[in-house]
């Protein structure tokens, strides 16, 4: 099973950016979708990104279209969440999953990376 770990995660004002990058070790990267979840305090872990093997096809939750953009670089095994024009409401603990299609619920991705802490201030 493919092993992932998030990198990228920090303390930002709002309007601000980040990048989150997934490292994946393992079977073959690119024979897997790739989404990003985030799960605030008290809440339940909700879908972000995902895109597919190829990087070709992508699916984002609504109220991060237009400010996030998912990419991955098969050739380094690393996938990667860029976050523009940050929110408060951003503030959570993303993590990086793998599956084998492009499908947005939990129990679709069968690895998980640990998670990165993203703070957004206001």
């Amino acid at each position: 099973q493919v092993q992932l770990e998030e990198s990228g995660g920090g303390l930002v004002q709002a309007g601000g950016s980040l990048r989150l990058s997934c490292t994946a070790s393992g079977p073959i990267f690119n024979s897997y979708a790739m989404g990003w979840f985030r799960q605030a305090p008290g809440k339940e872990r909700e879908f972000v990104a995902v895109l597919d093997f190829s990087g070709t096809a992508t699916r984002y939750a609504d109220d991060v279209k237009g400010r996030f953009t998912i990419s991955r670089d098969n050739a380094k095994n690393t996938g990667y969440l860029q976050m523009n024009s940050l929110k408060p409401v951003d503030t959570a603990v993303y993590y990086c999953a793998a599956g084998t299609r492009l499908l947005t619920g939990v129990s679709d991705f069968g690895a998980w990376g640990p998670g990165t802490q993203v703070i957004v201030s206001s």
